[in-house]
C-alpha cells in the first residue's frame, strides 16, 4: 500500500517511512532495495493486468467518461490504469524506494510500454491544449456564435401576449411543491426536481417539473412501477397539472443502476460527450430527456458547440440520435442557456481579435449578469441583454436566440440594463417588499419595455410591472397583465413618449373591474421607505389594511382614526390592498 501511495501522492509519497509515516525525524536516504519477487514473471503479468481491468470497469461504471479523444477524461481514465498496472507490478516484483523518482526510474527501465503510454498521453494533453488556447484561437472562438441584426419593431411586437411566461424558474418550482404536498400517495416517497424546463406545449409556455424518489429505500419500494407522474406549470395561469402516467417514468436521474439516466446514456453512447439533459414533454405529454450532444471544435478541448441530441423516452428507455437539423420541431431546449452565453462573450470579446480584448477593447460588450426565456415563433429563445465591457450600468442592446436551432438576433436598443429597470420596478411597490423577476423585453407602442413579475416572500407571482428601457424612471404597475399594461400605457401620454390615442401593439384588452369601499378608520399605522412615508389604514368591520403613498394623497398625513374615507382598489386575496383612489367623506 505504501508503495501505490507514493506513486500516486508523487512528492508526498516521500512522507512515508517505513513505519508507515510515523517517524519524527526525516529517514536517511537508502538506494533501492529490490525484493525476492512474488510468483513467476507470466503470473505476476495475469495478476496486474486482471487488478487494471477490475479497477477500469468499476471506474467507468462510476465516472462514466466518454470515451472520445475530444474528452478530458479519457485521458486521465488511461493514466489511471496504466498507473494501477504499473502499482501493482512494481508491487510483485518486489522493489521498494523511498522517493517516487526512484519508481519513476524504475517503471521506464523495467516497465516501458506503461510509463511511455503515460508521457505519450500528457504530451497529446499538452498539445492538445495549447491548440485551443484562446490567445491562438481568438477568431475561431468568435465564430462559434453567428449573429444577425433583428429589427426590434417589426419581430419583437409579433409577439402574441397569451406567450408571454408570468412565471420565473423558481416560482413554478415552489407551485410544483406545494401542489405535491396535497398529494398523500406522492408526497411522502417523491420530491420535486429543483430544476424544471421551461417549453412550449401546444402553443402555451409552460415548466415541467419531474419527481425523484426520496431516498434508496424509497425507490427500492416503487422501482417496479416507476415514478407515476410530472408537473406541468402553466406559466401565464399559474395553474400546476399532475400529469399521471399509467406504466410509470423507469428511467431518471434518481435511478440507480443500468436504470439511472446517465448510464443508460453511456452505454448505449460510449463515445458521445452530453452537455445538459433536460426534461421535456412532446405534444401527447410523452415524457422525454433531451440530452444535448457536444464536441471541441477548437483544438482538442476548446470550442465547445452542440452537434445534436439524444432523445430518450422516459418510460421505455428507448434512445435515438438526432442530428442538429433533424431533431423533432417539439423539442425545444437544445442549446443550453450558459453555453449560449459564454459564445456570445466570445464573440463580444474576441472578434476583434485577442490583443484587443485586452488594450484597445474597441467595440468589445458582454452579456449582462443574468438571462430569460420567452415564446416566439412555436420555439423558447434565450434572452439577455447586451452591455460593454468596462461595465457601465447601461445597456447597448440586447440579443434573442434559439435554444432549439442557435440563430441570433441582436437588437440595438440603448438604455438602462436590467437590474435598474428591476430595482425601479420594486421601488413602485415598496411597501409590500416584492421582488422582481429577471425581466424580458417587449415592445409596447413601439417603445422597447422592460416586462417583469413581481412576486412575494412565499414566491408568488402578486403583480406585473412594466418599465421604459430609455426612460426607467417611467414604471407602471398592476394586478393583471392588462392592467399593468392600461397604466403603463397611460404613462407614456403623460410623459408625451406617444400620443394621446394611441394603439398599444399587441394590446392585451380587458375590463378591468374595481372595488369601492367606505368606513370609518378604526387604525392608522405608518412606515418609511426609501424616504416615501405609506399609510396603512383600516376600516371598521374589516381585516384587511389599505395601503397609500403619502406622496401619492398628501391628505392621508392629516387623517386620525374615526374619519370616514372612500378608497378604490383592485379586488385581491392579500392583507394589504393597495388604494387606487381616495376620497375624505
Amino acid at each position: 500500500m505504501n508503495i501505490l501511495l507514493k506513486i500516486l501522492l508523487g512528492p508526498l509519497g516521500a512522507a512515508i517511512d517505513d513505519n508507515g509515516g510515523k517517524g519524527d525525524a526525516k529517514p536517511e536516504h537508502k538506494p533501492a532495495q529490490p525484493k525476492a519477487p512474488k510468483g513467476t514473471a507470466v503470473s505476476r503479468l495475469i495478476i496486474s493486468l486482471f487488478a487494471a481491468l477490475v479497477f477500469a470497469g468499476v471506474y467507468y461504471y462510476i465516472e462514466l467518461p466518454a470515451l472520445n479523444i475530444h474528452n478530458f477524461g479519457f485521458y486521465w481514465f488511461i493514466i489511471l490504469i496504466c498507473l494501477v498496472f504499473s502499482a501493482c507490478m512494481i508491487f510483485l516484483r518486489g522493489f521498494r524506494a523511498d522517493t517516487p523518482m526512484e519508481y519513476i526510474s524504475y517503471s521506464r527501465k523495467k516497465l516501458p510500454i506503461p510509463f511511455w503510454l503515460i508521457a505519450a498521453v500528457l504530451a497529446v494533453i499538452s498539445i492538445g491544449t495549447v491548440t485551443g488556447w484562446v490567445l491562438l484561437r481568438a477568431y475561431d472562438y468568435s465564430d462559434l456564435l453567428t449573429i444577425e441584426e433583428g429589427d426590434f419593431a417589426a419581430e419583437v411586437s409579433e409577439i402574441n401576449w397569451n406567450q408571454i411566461p408570468m412565471l420565473d424558474e423558481a416560482s413554478s418550482n415552489n407551485l410544483a411543491n406545494r401542489k405535491l404536498g396535497e398529494l398523500s400517495d406522492l408526497v411522502s416517497q417523491f420530491t420535486v426536481s429543483s430544476s424544471s424546463t421551461q417549453i412550449n406545449y401546444q402553443g402555451n409556455p409552460v415548466r415541467v417539473n419531474y419527481l425523484n424518489y426520496s431516498d434508496f429505500f424509497k425507490w427500492w419500494n416503487n422501482r417496479s412501477e416507476g415514478i407515476p407522474a410530472y408537473m406541468r406549470i402553466d406559466m401565464r395561469t399559474q395553474e400546476v397539472t399532475v400529469v399521471r402516467i399509467d406504466e410509470g417514468i423507469k428511467y431518471s436521474p434518481s435511478e440507480y443502476f443500468s436504470r439511472d439516466l446517465d448510464r443508460h446514456l453511456r452505454f448505449h453512447y460510449p463515445t458521445l460527450m452530453f452537455d445538459e439533459v433536460n426534461f421535456e414533454i412532446d405534444e401527447e405529454g410523452t415524457p422525454y430527456w433531451v440530452a444535448s450532444v457536444v464536441d471541441k471544435t477548437i483544438g482538442l478541448f476548446g470550442g465547445t458547440d452542440v452537434i445534436g441530441a439524444v432523445l430518450v423516452n422516459a418510460v421505455t428507455g428507448e434512445c435515438e440520435y438526432y442530428n442538429l437539423d433533424q431533431i423533432p420541431s417539439w423539442v425545444d431546449r437544445v442549446f443550453s442557456a450558459d453555453l449560449l452565453v459564454n459564445q456570445y462573450n466570445y464573440y463580444g470579446k474576441y472578434h476583434n481579435g485577442f490583443w484587443n480584448s485586452l488594450f484597445g477593447q474597441t467595440d468589445c460588450t458582454t452579456t449582462t449578469q443574468g438571462y430569460n426565456f420567452i415564446a416566439q415563433d412555436d420555439d423558447v429563445w434565450m434572452y439577455t441583454g447586451i452591455t460593454s465591457v468596462t461595465g457601465d450600468r447601461g445597456n447597448i442592446g440586447f440579443i434573442l436566440i434559439n435554444q432549439r436551432t442557435k440563430q441570433a438576433r441582436y437588437y440595438s436598443c440603448a438604455g438602462a440594463e436590467e437590474y435598474s429597470a428591476m430595482s425601479s420596478a420594486q421601488g413602485a411597490v415598496q411597501q409590500y417588499s416584492y421582488e422582481a423577476t429577471f425581466p424580458l423585453l417587449l415592445n409596447i407602442s413601439d417603445q422597447p419595455t422592460y416586462f417583469m413579475a413581481l412576486k412575494d416572500s412565499a414566491g408568488l407571482v402578486k403583480m406585473y410591472a412594466m418599465v421604459n428601457v430609455q426612460q426607467y424612471q417611467i414604471v407602471a404597475t398592476g394586478y393583471s397583465l392588462a392592467e399593468c399594461q392600461e397604466n403603463y400605457h397611460a404613462l407614456l401620454q403623460e410623459n408625451g413618449i406617444i400620443e394621446d390615442g394611441a394603439v398599444t401593439s399587441g394590446e392585451y384588452s380587458s375590463d378591468i373591474v374595481y372595488s369601492t369601499s367606505t368606513g370609518v378608520i378604526t387604525d392608522i399605522r405608518q412606515a418609511n421607505m426609501d424616504g416615501n412615508t405609506i399609510f396603512y389604514f383600516q376600516l371598521e368591520g374589516e381585516n384587511v389594511y389599505y395601503t397609500v403613498s403619502a406622496k401619492d394623497y398628501p391628505i392621508t398625513a392629516i387623517l386620525n382614526i374615526g374619519d370616514t374615507i372612500t378608497v378604490s382598489y383592485r379586488p385581491q386575496d392579500s392583507a394589504l390592498v393597495a388604494v387606487e383612489d381616495l376620497n375624505v367623506s
